[in-house]
């Protein structure tokens, strides 16, 4: 994994294969949104969520272990899915309180 935008963007290498150059060839990019003067959140690159990212893990988990169960992937489905439910309790509360898309001053 190679940071490119810190908590952003990320190049993910492949198991078996690399680019021309030997470099990472996958890019995962989050939202990136930055506050203006005004106190207002602009999207300047747009991307996926950590939600959505859980959201694939735990179908690929549930994918192998219906291939070949294990109580390890098991209890890795479990853990991720306790991931996304904490998330998206965070985005409930905030939305709750009216601060969902607001950053910190």
């Amino acid at each position: 994994m190679k940071v490119i935008v810190e908590g952003h963007t990320y190049e993910l290498a492949h198991h078996e294969s690399y680019g021309l150059d030997g470099c990472p060839v996958e890019r995962l990019q989050f939202i990136n949104k930055v506050k203006q003067e005004d106190g207002s959140l602009v999207t300047v690159a747009d991307g996926t969520t950590n939600e959505e990212v859980l959201r694939v893990l735990i179908d690929r988990m549930n994918y192998l272990q219906a291939r070949m169960p294990c109580r390890e992937n098991a209890i890795v489905i479990t853990k991720l899915e306790e991931s996304l439910m904490w998330l998206e309790k965070r985005t409930a509360d905030r939305k709750a309180r009216g601060v969902e898309g607001a950053e910190k001053a």
